[in-house]
C-alpha cells in the first residue's frame, strides 16, 4: 500500500488547499483542476499529482501577477 493515496476526494482536496468543499468542487467543474468521476454516483476524485500540478500553476500565476504589478508601478 502506498504511503499516500493516488486519488483524493474533493474533501481531501479542500483540506489541502484550505478551502471549502464547494470551492474544491468548483475548481474541478471549471476545469482548473483536473479530476475524474467514478462509481455509479459520479463521485469526483483528483489524482494527487494533478493537485500538485495545480498548486505549481497557481504559484507560477501568482509570480507572473506580482512581476506585472512591479512593472506597472515603475
Amino acid at each position: 500500500m502506498p504511503a499516500s493515496p493516488r486519488f483524493l476526494t474533493l474533501t481531501d482536496v479542500a483540506e489541502v488547499l484550505n478551502v471549502s468543499d464547494r470551492q474544491a468542487y468548483a475548481l474541478v467543474r471549471s476545469g482548473d483542476l483536473r479530476g475524474i468521476q467514478v462509481g455509479g454516483r459520479g463521485q469526483w476524485r483528483v489524482e494527487a499529482v494533478e493537485l500538485e500540478d495545480y498548486i505549481k500553476r497557481q504559484y507560477e500565476r501568482t509570480e507572473q501577477i506580482v512581476a506585472e504589478e512591479q512593472l506597472s508601478d515603475r
